[in-house]
């Protein structure tokens, strides 16, 4: 066999075997057996009878369910399994296809379901049946088709769930939430779902269905977001951050970035072409490339003033534009930059957060080579929004990469601090634990540093978490992201299902993540609470899927990650501030490439601003 669906693995490709229903009733042994019988006219015409053989079938098989989209099909079985045999169910197709024996559309069929119960006791029906999309890949409102097959009798069962297909942008990419429409939307609830992952269909019906945002919380970690809810608005906007206060998360992060003129304020990166539309503003001239910072050409926000910068409208990350997947277009240039006042002034007059996280980068270079010093920016910012004085029980955390900038950080403060390790790692020294633990109070660190998972599978499970636990400090993990593409394969396409495997299985203290509602919804998940945890609630063990794949479409064993040891912690002190020359304008009119390079970077700004308009 193979897979029928090729942007699936194909390393499962001629492992295994077709079943017979005998096979699977033996070997599976599942509780209950849905037998869909897809065209019964075709096989009549070959001589071949599948209601002869289902009668057959029957007294050997334990039969629960039968659907078929052919009328002729249920004439032909009337009465022949006998009062307790198997549920009829009779599936519709697309509305404009002509149904064999009627010769009318499913669609007219559609509207007299009382002749439908005349041979069936249910109805099986694409989700557009029930939410229907409008052309942009939005929900529409719903239809009475739940309703209306309920008062005449029938139950109603929907088809095409599957986690690695293009679902309604309302969903966020997030599986668990478009089972929850069908079946926990307080108007109606259908009977059934047919999908190409029950693990997620099950999780969802039986752990998260009818559980307001209110319910009591039955696993404890922090729900951090990254650049507010990310996902849903552009990153490090007013939009976003209120969104993710809405979600759920416990603690919303402002990555500071520094204005020409002094001003901190919120930005996913300090590079402006990666977070605005600056490329189609009249400040696209100022375009450069800082090797410090990357070898790419960009847009600084020390290019800008805080004015010029308020001005720009921001844009919408999408990292998987490879995949053709894109995030709410709707809103994808929506919301305003905000200060880092604004930001901590938000955070405080909320009743639900527990605390900010501020993330310091590029500290050195902005002392050293504009004159810029974002850790006095940081400080004076919190003591004037009444930070520093514990007028508020907002938590604050710093984090950076940079053990310097932390230590600079704690010898002028109290704050907690957070350092993070970009790197992906297999182990951490005794060495490195012990100087991470003279500066921060926690450590974050990357997915791939807990599973490792080249080739999209899970290959094991490092011990850093543990070794970093043993020695008092949290782990915070990113970056948690909805889209099936950003997760291994072991996870079945269910960002719920990494989320479990990291809390339950790894034991972590935190995820960032551009979707903090999935995080924060998981936290209330009715399946934690009980005394045997169900199987699609349990965590998988890290290769159990590698286990089964092919063997010769293994791929060959890659290097190792390095081990994190203490001459990666190690950074001399921070330079002082060196006071900027009135001729070293951070325009970058001043220093703005010229001829050849000049059109270069022309031409790479006008490639990624067609990407940003897609």
């Amino acid at each position: 066999m193979i897979r029928g669906i090729l942007s699936r693995s194909e390393k499962f490709d001629g492992k295994y075997e077709i079943l017979t229903i005998q096979d699977v009733t033996t070997q599976i042994k599942p509780e209950s057996f849905w037998l869909n019988v897809q065209h019964d006219a075709f096989y009549a015409q070959h001589n071949l009878s599948i209601s002869g053989f289902l009668i057959s079938a029957s007294k050997t098989v334990s039969i629960d369910y039968i659907s078929s989209p052919e009328v002729n099909f249920f004439r032909k079985i009337a009465g022949r399994f006998g009062s307790k045999g198997p549920s009829l169910v009779f599936q519709f197709l697309r509305k404009e296809d002509l149904e064999p024996t009627t010769k009318q559309t499913y669609g007219s069929i559609l509207s007299n379901l009382t002749y439908v119960k005349t041979f069936a006791s249910g109805i099986l029906v694409p989700k557009s049946y029930i939410l229907p999309l409008d052309d942009k890949h939005y929900l529409l409102s719903p239809t009475s088709l739940v309703q209306d097959a309920h008062r005449v009798g029938l139950q109603v069962h929907v088809s095409g769930f599957a986690n690695d297909v293009d679902i309604a942008y309302n969903y966020n990419f997030d599986p668990v939430s478009e089972y929850l429409y069908f079946v926990a939307n307080g108007d109606f609830s259908v009977d059934g779902v047919l999908s190409d992952f029950p693990i997620t269909a099950s999780a969802s019906i039986d752990c998260f269905s009818h559980v307001s945002r209110h319910a009591t919380k039955q696993v404890d970690f922090l729900v951090i977001s990254k650049n507010g809810a990310s996902g849903d608005y552009p990153g490090c906007t007013d939009l976003a951050y209120e969104k993710a206060i809405e979600d759920g998360a416990d603690v919303i992060d402002c990555s500071v970035q520094m204005s020409s003129d002094g001003k901190p304020f919120c930005s996913s990166s300090i590079d402006l072409t990666q977070s605005t539309m600056v490329i189609k503003s009249p400040f696209r001239n100022r375009s450069t490339i800082i090797p410090e910072i990357s070898l790419d050409p960009g847009i600084y926000t020390f290019s800008l003033t805080w004015p010029e910068i308020q001005s720009l409208t921001p844009a919408i990350r999408n990292p998987f534009r490879v995949y053709n997947m894109f995030r709410n277009p709707n809103e994808r240039n929506s919301g305003r930059i905000i200060s880092l006042s604004e930001f901590l002034n938000l955070a405080k007059n909320s009743n639900s957060l527990s605390g900010v996280l501020i993330s310091v980068e590029n500290a050195v270079y902005l002392r050293e080579k504009q004159g810029l010093d974002v850790v006095k920016a940081v400080l004076d910012t919190l003591t004037e929004t009444g930070y520093s004085n514990r007028t508020t029980t907002t938590k604050v955390m710093i984090q950076s990469t940079n053990s310097s900038v932390l230590v600079d950080f704690k010898n002028q403060s109290k704050y907690e601090t957070v350092y993070k390790v970009e790197e992906k790692i297999r182990d951490i020294s005794d060495s490195a634990i012990e100087d991470i633990q003279k500066f921060a109070n926690t450590v974050v660190i990357r997915k791939t540093s807990v599973f490792p998972y080249p080739d999209s599978f899970v290959t094991g499970q490092t011990n850093v978490v543990e070794r970093l636990h043993k020695s008092k400090l949290p782990v915070y993990v990113e970056l948690f992201q909805n889209e099936f593409v950003s997760q291994p394969y072991d996870f079945f396409s269910d960002a719920t299902v990494e989320i479990n495997s990291y809390i339950t299985g790894a034991g972590i203290n935190g995820t960032i993540t551009e979707f903090p509602f999935t995080a924060a919804r998981y936290k209330r998940n009715l399946c934690l609470g009980r005394k045997e945890t169900p199987s699609y609630m349990s965590f998988l063990k890290p290769r159990s899927l590698l286990s089964l794949v092919n063997p010769k479409s293994l791929p060959p064993a890659e290097a190792p990650n390095p081990v994190f040891t203490a001459d990666d912690v190690t950074e001399p002190p921070l330079p002082p501030v060196t006071a900027k020359s009135p001729t070293s304008s951070t325009n970058a009119q001043a220093h703005r490439p010229s001829g050849q390079t000049r059109l270069t970077l022309s031409l790479r700004l006008s490639v990624f601003a067609s990407l940003l308009l897609l």
